[in-house]
């Protein structure tokens, strides 16, 4: 099995939550001060070198002012009816 970092449903997780820092206008140094954690810690997630748990997301979607349910039921659709390669190209051209 492929390592849980590397597969799609992660990449697609991971990319939703750049675009979420993006569309609340906050840089990862923001997003970090928010957090009460370094700048790397959000690079970090953001490139996929670290796992997010789900304490954590919650924390960060605080952070952004992101609703979790919607997130969450947003990444569940996208998983259960869409193209996650085709997602995650869409998402490499913005």
């Amino acid at each position: 099995m492929a390592n849980s970092l590397h597969r799609p449903q992660y990449e697609l997780f991971r990319k939703m939550m750049v675009v979420a820092r993006e569309e609340a206008g906050l840089t990862q140094v923001q997003v970090a001060s928010g957090l009460g954690r370094p700048q790397s810690f959000v690079s970090k997630y953001e490139r996929g070198d670290r796992r997010l748990d789900f304490t954590e997301f919650v924390e960060i979607a605080n952070v952004l002012g992101v609703d979790v349910a919607k997130f969450l039921a947003t990444y569940q659709d996208n998983v259960r009816w869409g193209d996650i390669g085709q997602i995650l190209r869409k998402t490499d051209r913005s």
